[in-house]
């Protein structure tokens, strides 16, 4: 059964005789005819009955034609909406983004977006790498911010946008607490806590290369999933942990935050936007044009 199949069989509803049911679809009638026995088959019930001389609707065809008028009808505005309708409605823009990205270069982004689009709905899905990619794929997302992993689908498309800096972030009351920079021979012997590598291995890597590349070891007492976690383990004194810059207002009134001197091996944690190839919506052509255009002022802070 298909909607040009209810469509037939409407029409000689309506008119209660094939010929002008089928002028009025611009069919012959033995095309018309066979399509509305093709209804029935489907349906497994008759819907007309036929003589040479008029045509009328079984109990079930009067019974269907109410139903079937409303299915065409409902149809045709949805189809109008969708060819039609849709731009002068609400657009909404549906953005994933990792946490520091989220507090950071999305806002700043958006800024600059919103004016542009004042009628547009923003939604944003704050989430780590590995659970952002699968929405992406699957459509709930237009594009994402992510840390991009060593491999990626191939029916992703992925631009670099740049290295977020790093800080240490200590307990306030830390000796360490009033210093401007440190380097990793400063803080060697301390207890780290660390991100968890399968949900966050950027982060988790480069916390272990940083203490490699100095001749380091470093003493793990803790590994967390979550950002506000370890910052709340830090608050607690239970350890010290790199975080992205970003992160400098958060719990500020028990840690502190201090410049992080990285070797040029490391040079910060990479962020990049995610969208799948061949999308050519409006939105995200302008989103991603909006952030090469102005690339440099909305990652110096990073």
């Amino acid at each position: 059964m298909d909607i040009n199949q209810l469509r037939c069989f409407v029409a000689v509803g309506k008119e209660l005789h094939f010929g002008r049911a089928a002028h009025k679809m611009e069919m012959m009638p033995a095309s018309l005819s066979r399509f509305i026995r093709l209804l029935e088959e489907d349906l497994g019930v008759r819907l007309l009955n036929r003589s040479t001389r008029n045509v009328s609707l079984t109990a079930e065809g009067a019974l269907f034609f109410d139903d079937a008028s409303k299915l065409i009808d409902q149809f045709d505005a949805l189809a109008k909406r969708f060819k039609v309708g849709l731009k002068d409605e609400r657009r909404t823009l549906r953005i994933g983004a990792i946490d520091s990205a989220a507090r950071g270069l999305v806002p700043a982004l958006l800024n600059l977006f919103v004016p542009l689009h004042p009628h547009s709905d923003i939604h944003i899905i704050e989430d780590k790498t590995i659970n952002l990619i699968p929405k992406l794929k699957s459509g709930w997302l237009d594009m994402i911010f992510i840390r991009e992993p060593q491999s990626i689908d191939a029916t992703l498309a992925v631009r670099f946008i740049t290295r977020e800096s790093c800080v240490l972030a200590v307990p306030i009351q830390h000796a360490l607490a009033q210093r401007a920079r440190v380097a990793v021979a400063d803080f060697q012997h301390e207890a780290m806590i660390i991100p968890d590598r399968r949900t966050r291995p950027h982060s988790h890597d480069l916390t272990m290369s940083l203490f490699k590349l100095a001749g380091f070891t470093p003493h793990i007492a803790q590994f967390a999933e979550e950002k506000q976690t370890i910052l709340s383990l830090v608050s607690a004194g239970l350890g010290l942990a790199v975080v992205p810059a970003s992160y400098r207002t958060m719990n500020s009134d028990s840690v502190s935050y201090i410049a992080l001197e990285l070797p040029e091996e490391i040079k910060g944690l990479p962020l990049s936007i995610a969208w799948q190839k061949g999308n050519e919506d409006s939105f995200l052509l302008d989103m991603l044009g909006l952030l090469h255009e102005h690339q440099r002022e909305l990652t110096a802070k990073l």
